[in-house]
């Protein structure tokens, strides 16, 4: 009989989006067939929204990684634990310190999330990833980047799966009385973009891009927690000074994300690069028209005109594929249709789920 093994789920990221949602993810899917535990740093973002899920903190270290790694490794040898997973690159130095440092010498693996653009054949990254067992690529743009930088002689074995996402519960109710709360009627056209608010993320294109549409029933919805308070209060004013106050609403963070989409017509990624874009397959199964960037993850996801669409990332552009859709709603309700049957078949969340828990556990 096999030996149920014991995984840690680690990520002190002090954020919340698409990698620590991941994250979450695989917990909730490994726990179910191994011993899975998780560690976070405290108060943070993602440690709030985990709520009481008994994960075991660990407070980062940027400038002395082994104080936190001497912890780790005593809690890797307490614990038995025989895979670390961890999906924040920023972690890896902790992890393979806390590895030597252990007894029980637990094999390593990486989700990696963000593109690497830069040869790893100095000293300290070949001693780093030849302590690595194997590499979790998001994307096949990101599996050619590990495979390229690299060396050989150090580079863990790599499997290329994609995110996954799942139909959710909606609250109707919930959804009517968001539309009731932000004036939303039967005749309005609402854009929608998820993400932290911070400049990378593009919401200042949307907000441009309704500027230049000048249609008071084209509203937007922006949809986050905030990293960065000046751009914030930036883009606020930029609203305020073009008096589309009632037509472009700052919801903050919210735990209810897909009642939220619920209420898009259209959803915006505008990131510059985005590696993969969890939000991109999660609009898709809600049945929401997709509008991304012409980079990155998103090529990867949406066949353009086919299952969505994707743009220059200019605000001119932008506004020009919104009211293409704005104009023919049917065009739109077909573009979203084929979204989620991609989704469903393509992104399925068990699936991919399983094709990970099957390589991670592979390499023990």
């Amino acid at each position: 009989m096999k030996k149920k093994l014991n995984i840690l789920e680690f990520c002190l990221s002090p954020d919340l989006g698409g990698l620590e949602l991941f994250m979450i993810n695989c917990f909730k899917s490994f726990k179910n067939q191994s011993n899975c535990t998780i560690i976070v740093e405290k108060d943070t973002k993602l440690d709030k929204y985990l709520g009481s899920n008994n994960q075991f903190h660990i407070e980062r270290n940027k400038f002395f990684p082994i104080i936190p790694a001497l912890k780790l490794a005593k809690y890797i040898n307490d614990n038995d634990i025989d895979i670390i997973h961890f999906h924040w690159t920023k972690d890896i130095a902790t992890i393979v310190l806390a590895k030597i440092l252990s007894s029980k010498n637990p094999k390593i693996i990486q989700t990696r999330n963000m593109t690497m653009t830069r040869f790893k054949s100095d000293f300290y990254h070949k001693w780093l990833y030849k302590n690595v067992s194997g590499m979790h690529a998001v994307t096949n743009q990101v599996k050619d980047q590990l495979a390229k930088f690299i060396p050989n002689e150090i580079l863990p074995k790599i499997e290329m799966i994609y995110m996954g996402t799942q139909q959710q519960n909606i609250d109707d109710k919930k959804v009517q009385d968001l539309k009731s709360k932000y004036n939303i009627t039967e005749d309005d056209f609402v854009v929608g973009i998820v993400g932290r608010i911070q400049e990378n993320k593009g919401q200042y294109l949307v907000i441009d891009a309704i500027k230049e549409l000048n249609n008071p029933n084209i509203k937007a919805m922006i949809v986050g927690h905030t990293m960065d308070d000046t751009y914030l209060n930036n883009l606020k004013e930029s609203v305020k000074k073009s008096k589309l106050e009632n037509q472009i609403f700052f919801t903050g963070f919210t735990k209810e994300v897909n009642e939220h989409m619920k209420i898009f017509d259209v959803n915006v990624l505008a990131t510059p690069k985005e590696t993969f874009g969890l939000v991109v397959i999660e609009a898709m199964m809600n049945k929401v028209c997709m509008i991304a960037t012409n980079q990155g993850g998103p090529l990867e996801i949406i066949e353009d005109e086919k299952d969505g669409l994707l743009f220059d990332r200019t605000s001119k552009d932008l506004a020009v594929k919104i009211e293409s859709l704005y104009n023919n709603l049917e065009y739109k309700n077909t573009l979203a249709l084929e979204g989620y049957k991609k989704a469903k078949i393509k992104f399925n969340n068990d699936e991919q789920l399983s094709k990970l828990y099957g390589f991670i556990s592979g390499l023990y």
